[in-house]
């Protein structure tokens, strides 16, 4: 794989677990450059995002396990009040800044179905991306 697209894996990655960061601007940057087809860098920027998403999810389970009493919910209050309300669906929201990380380990704490996590959160990672390439490729 090349370096960029390693680049970009990583940003996504790390964007998407509770490390602050951002992968849209390198992506808007690569989309700018047209080195690559559009559709490859959707999904290298979807792999390392849900991937990330995927890695705050089973954080949360394992918390969820290794201290039972914990009560992560009320540090979160949103989080979690959309976890209730929704369920599994409220991970399509995982892609939200400050609140998608949250979502994402209180729905592993909440022991929500691992399938439909992973599903779910994919798919929201990847409609952003989609509109953020969509919205740059129109730009350039």
């Amino acid at each position: 794989m090349d370096t960029p697209l390693v680049g970009l894996f990583l940003s996504s990655f790390i964007a998407s677990t509770l490390f602050p960061g951002g992968s849209e601007a390198l992506l808007v940057w690569q989309v700018k450059e047209g080195v690559y087809e559009l559709w490859l860098l959707v999904c290298v920027a979807t792999l390392g995002n849900a991937l990330g998403g995927i890695v705050t999810y089973y954080m949360g389970r394992w918390i969820a396990y290794r201290f039972p009493e914990r009560t992560l919910g009320a540090k979160h209050p949103k989080a979690q009040a959309w976890l209730s309300r929704y369920g599994a669906f409220s991970l399509l929201l995982s892609w939200l800044p400050v609140v998608g990380d949250p979502l994402c380990l209180l729905a592993g704490w909440l022991r929500i179905n691992s399938a439909a996590a992973c599903l779910l959160i994919t798919v929201g990672k990847a409609l952003r991306y989609i509109v953020v390439v969509g919205v740059a490729a129109q730009i350039w």
